[in-house]
């Protein structure tokens, strides 16, 4: 049996939750308690038969919990497509904004408010600067995905940005930017902070934020991307994915979670080892508030500047928006959802409805260790 995460939470999220529990977000607690029942005979589900070997099969509902591991992937793929349609046949861009490490326990404590005031500066930044005649001088379009976690799952928020290269100008004409730049980062940066602590005086945190904090650099990063398209498949694991999955999971021995991940610097798969306390408070500090928009739209490309988007796709020789890949993948996922017996291949008859079982909890494993 392979080790998840729902085990590690069955097993130590008792302990976790009567020793952190009141302190605990509401999102927090409602991910635990998902993720532990999903796919087990608590959320309920059906029970099916093949007519042609005679074999039974149960089939549990899942959570559909965003931050379950066992939940979302298939939705990927879809909305990567769906984003492709938004492409431009020109260069485009992806910038990034960073918090700066000072701030970072500070907007884990109020993660609603500084997640949004995030995403604000950084868009009106970005989108301000290149307007600016010096740079491109239009209205540009971008995709911001908010991302928290590192490979070894400490806590690092920044917003990642697809911009296309270039912007649509107050009379309707489409003005370039040079292949490889979009704008400067330094002032760029400037203008994020300068934003962010606008904003923040009007939510009544200010004061609690170190002052010091304004007088340094904060991190902007621009780089090319190409088209674009290899940008969003990078982005769309982190949408549809929590921050680590379970294949990823390799041991769960006297207290210890052992899982692997790779190194950004070499690409050389590495293993962490930490106690099931510390996996836990790793692994929820990643887990967004309750109907946190973690994808945005702006300018160009957002629902409505789709018509602006239109045009700058005529003026750039490109076909009309299309808008109906995520109903395609839909009929393509009813139709492929027959369920069908694992052992022979036979469509399966449903036999019975299983209800949801009030106040069950999953099975938890019976020791401290889990296989490898």
């Amino acid at each position: 049996m392979r080790l998840e995460i729902a085990d590690i939470f069955r097993l130590h999220g008792p302990d976790y939750r009567e020793k952190y529990g009141e302190r605990m977000l509401a999102s927090h607690l409602k991910a635990m308690e998902d993720i532990e029942r999903c796919r087990t005979e608590a959320l309920g589900g059906q029970l099916y038969c093949c007519e042609h070997c005679g074999d039974s099969h149960y089939s549990y509902h899942s959570c559909k919990n965003r931050h379950c591991p066992k939940c979302q992937n298939d939705q990927a793929a879809a909305w990567l497509d769906n984003q492709k349609s938004l492409l431009l046949p020109i260069p485009h861009f992806m910038v990034t904004f960073t918090l700066p490490d000072e701030r970072r326990a500070f907007a884990r404590s109020h993660q609603k408010t500084l997640y949004n005031l995030l995403f604000r500066a950084s868009a009106e930044a970005l989108q301000e600067l290149a307007a600016d005649p010096r740079f491109i001088g239009g209205r540009i379009g971008m995709v911001g995905v908010l991302h928290t976690w590192t490979r070894d799952l400490h806590y690092h928020p920044h917003v990642h940005y697809i911009v296309p290269g270039g912007g649509l100008s107050a009379e309707g004409t489409w003005l370039p930017s040079r292949p490889d730049f979009l704008v400067h980062v330094k002032p760029l940066s400037v203008l994020f902070r300068a934003k962010f602590r606008d904003q923040l005086k009007k939510t009544g945190l200010f004061p609690l934020v170190d002052e010091h904090v304004w007088q340094k650099d904060w991190v902007v990063h621009c780089e090319p991307v190409g088209s674009g398209e290899a940008a969003f498949r990078y982005l769309a694991p982190y949408i549809f994915r929590v921050a680590l999955s379970n294949n990823r999971l390799l041991k769960l021995e006297e207290g210890k979670v052992t899982f692997q991940y790779k190194e950004s610097a070499t690409d050389q798969i590495t293993c962490s080892t930490v106690g099931a306390e510390e996996f836990i408070r790793r692994f929820l500090q990643h887990v967004l508030p309750d109907r946190f928009v973690k994808v945005r739209y702006y300018g160009l490309l957002s629902p409505g500047n789709r018509h602006l988007l239109n045009q700058a796709r005529q003026l750039l020789g490109a076909s009309a928006l299309e808008t109906h890949t995520i109903a395609k993948h839909r009929e393509v996922k009813a139709a492929l959802g027959i369920p069908r017996c694992p052992k022979c291949g036979s469509v399966l008859i449903l036999v019975e409805i299983l209800r949801p079982q009030r106040g069950l909890k999953a099975a938890t494993p019976p020791t401290g260790r889990w296989p490898p």
